[in-house]
């Protein structure tokens, strides 16, 4: 053996036993240290309040966000049973340190306490008190009021009592350690979609949020009485709709099984899953068997009723879904995900259950409704011709070699390299810019493709259009990765797409066209984390022979301060008002640049925003405008 060998013995073997081997490992438990795991902590504590109130013991939950120096504050209070706090004598500890500071362990493993529960693993609360600098838990219940105190996982306090009470619930205060993460702000954003399809899961569940961060005093209320219907509602805001809101909840073999859903007249589908009021973004077992017993119900009441006679197109399960908005819902216990991040339902026998509680109901309703059920299938029938209409568009396309040819647009300005994993696209916004970011690149890794001003818009478009649009086409083909029946995620030239627009109204705009697109019919793309947005500076600030460049308001007013008076500041309205040396230091330097990767709530939400400005309805349009108009702090004409 070399006399430099690292000995490897039994004295190499370290343990890592709960807050420690969370600490060490914290991705394994919340996904990430960035904005994204400092959020789910937040979920964590929040979801056991909702379990308590599936469970059919809590009616409100509050929740109060608020910050000092270091970063944000969050509290989150429920009026349920409260964590038991009794001694457990095989630990010589009371029941509430053992749920917050031991791995594994908790009531949700017992289907006596809590039929179905969100959390899963018996890890949530631990993991919560691991990653945060102080946890401080407050209990009611049995006539007193309880406390105790942690910081990163282990006891500051022991439990006390600190007063009498005839009320019962639980009340968890933290605060993420920036020991551990590099974003200590919790995403109103993402709070507020949590927040908002939760009410709708739990009817007449009262949740009310108070944030008092950023100098600013905000109170928001989410609850619900039609709980999924009231969830169509809100997600077809807009849209015309073409039957009336179905609606069926049934429990069988110890799974409850919810749905609704609607028909409009808009071409795409908008689905959304949860399993034991956890979203899954990436589906499973419950949504499969959605969607196969509303194609099963579909083709079984044609044929019934003999109302294919008349076409020779086969109709597919994607025209059956032509224009349906449906959220179903599943109560499972013991669920098993993919993950602790609980991403897609795994269990086999839900697909069973879920396809024949679904079949049965709307095989039913059909037939109870002739009319309406007549009308969907000629609506079914005009997307299975639209479809039919779109392939051979494709095929004449692939003919003239648009797609599928190895020659790629003019306008693409291609790097040298061809690996996927270390190659990047700029989608820019004018040929000004263009033209910049093309002499400026690093020319080894990074591609230029300029747009002519904004893409389709896809949310009005046929999909023959779509194919017909000549921007639309040039991404497709520069992508490589083909759409619709031929699209491939695993094909793309280039794992950052980069959308790189101008700070203004048209940037924002044109930003929201293409997310649109894409979650629209490259939703793969953004799942896997391919698609970004460039944060470009929006002031350059020159002080002496100094020259600093500020990214927002609050960076130029910060810089102010520090330099005093200013010896000169541009407002960047566009990327064209930079030569190429300025944008490759300020926006596409790998070193130096912001960038910001998109996730499929990004997307979404700019979905639903550009469906409410750009669509064809104008009251909620109204509404918006009304509601933030006062929100407005800089407007381009």
């Amino acid at each position: 053996m070399p006399d430099d060998q690292e000995i490897y013995d039994a004295s190499k073997i370290m343990v890592l036993e709960g807050a420690q081997g969370i600490r060490k490992r914290p991705s394994m438990y919340i996904g990430s240290t960035g904005a994204a795991g400092v959020i789910h902590l937040l979920y964590e504590v929040i979801d056991n309040a909702v379990d308590e109130a599936a469970a059919g013991y809590c009616k409100n939950i509050a929740i109060r966000l608020s910050q000092d120096s270091d970063g944000d504050i969050a509290e989150v209070s429920d009026d349920g049973r409260g964590i038991p706090v009794g001694m457990m004598e095989k630990y010589n500890k009371s029941a509430l340190e053992i749920i917050m500071t031991t791995l594994h362990k908790g009531a949700k493993f017992n289907h006596d306490v809590y039929k179905v529960s969100g959390g899963l693993h018996g890890v949530g609360l631990t993991v919560v008190n691991a990653l945060s600098v102080y946890t401080e838990v407050i209990v009611k219940r049995d006539g007193h009021i309880y406390k105790q105190t942690f910081s990163k996982g282990h006891p500051t306090s022991g439990l006390e009592t600190i007063g009498g009470t005839n009320e019962t619930g639980t009340s968890i205060r933290f605060k993420p350690d920036k020991e551990i993460f590099s974003v200590l702000t919790f995403d109103s954003a993402m709070l507020k979609e949590r927040l908002r399809y939760t009410s709708f899961l739990n009817p007449k569940l009262n949740i009310t949020v108070v944030d008092d961060r950023f100098a600013a005093h905000e109170e928001t209320k989410y609850d619900s009485n039609q709980g999924l219907s009231d969830f169509i509602k809100f997600m077809n805001t807009g849209a015309n709709a073409l039957t009336p809101i179905i609606w069926a909840r049934k429990e069988e073999e110890q799974t409850v099984v919810e749905f609704a859903l609607q028909y409009t007249d808009a071409y795409e589908e908008k689905t959304e899953s949860f399993v034991n009021n956890i979203k899954t973004g990436e589906g499973g077992t419950h949504l499969s068997g959605f969607y196969s017993g509303v194609t099963r119900a579909v083709l079984n009441y044609i044929d019934k009723n003999k109302l294919n006679s008349k076409s020779q197109i086969k109709i597919t399960g994607d025209d059956t879904r032509e224009g349906l908005t449906a959220v179903i819902s599943v109560m499972v216990q013991n669920p098993e995900f993919e993950g602790q991040t609980k991403e897609k339902l795994g269990n086999g026998y839900v697909k069973g259950v879920v396809e024949a509680q679904v079949y049965s109901f709307l095989s039913r309703y059909f037939e109870e409704h002739p009319s309406e059920s007549r009308s969907l299938v000629e609506k079914i029938y005009s997307a299975a011709n639209a479809r039919e209409s779109a392939r051979k568009a494709r095929e004449m396309a692939r003919k003239k070699s648009i797609f599928d040819s190895a020659v790629l647009p003019g306008k693409l300005a291609d790097c040298i390299l061809a690996d996927p994993d270390k190659t990047e696209l700029f989608i820019v916004e004018g040929q000004s810019a263009g033209g910049s970011s093309k002499q400026g690149r690093d020319k080894n890794i990074q591609a230029i493709l300029p747009l002519r001003g904004k893409i389709l818009n896809v949310e009005k478009a046929s999909l023959e259009k779509i194919f017909d649009n000549a921007e639309i086409k040039t991404m497709i083909t520069a992508f490589g990765t083909g759409i619709n029946e031929t699209f491939n995620a695993d094909a793309i030239r280039y794992k950052k797409i980069i959308i790189m627009t101008d700070a203004d109204v048209d940037g924002s705009h044109i930003r929201t066209l293409l997310l649109t697109f894409f979650y629209r019919y490259m939703r793969k793309i953004i799942e896997q984390g391919y698609v970004y947005a460039a944060i470009p500076p929006l002031y350059k600030v020159t002080k002496g022979k100094s020259m600093y460049y500020c990214y927002s308001d609050a960076e130029l007013e910060a810089k102010r301060k520090e330099l005093g008076e200013l010896d000169g500041l541009q407002r960047y309205k566009g990327l064209g008002e930079m030569n190429e040396s300025q944008l490759w230091e300020t926006t596409m330097n790998p070193q130096n640049r912001k960038l910001k990767r998109i996730t499929i709530s990004d997307a979404q939400r700019a979905e639903e925003l550009f469906k409410v400005l750009m669509g064809q309805e104008v009251l909620p349009r109204r509404k918006f405008l009304h509601e933030h108009a006062e929100q407005v702090r800089s407007l381009d004409v």
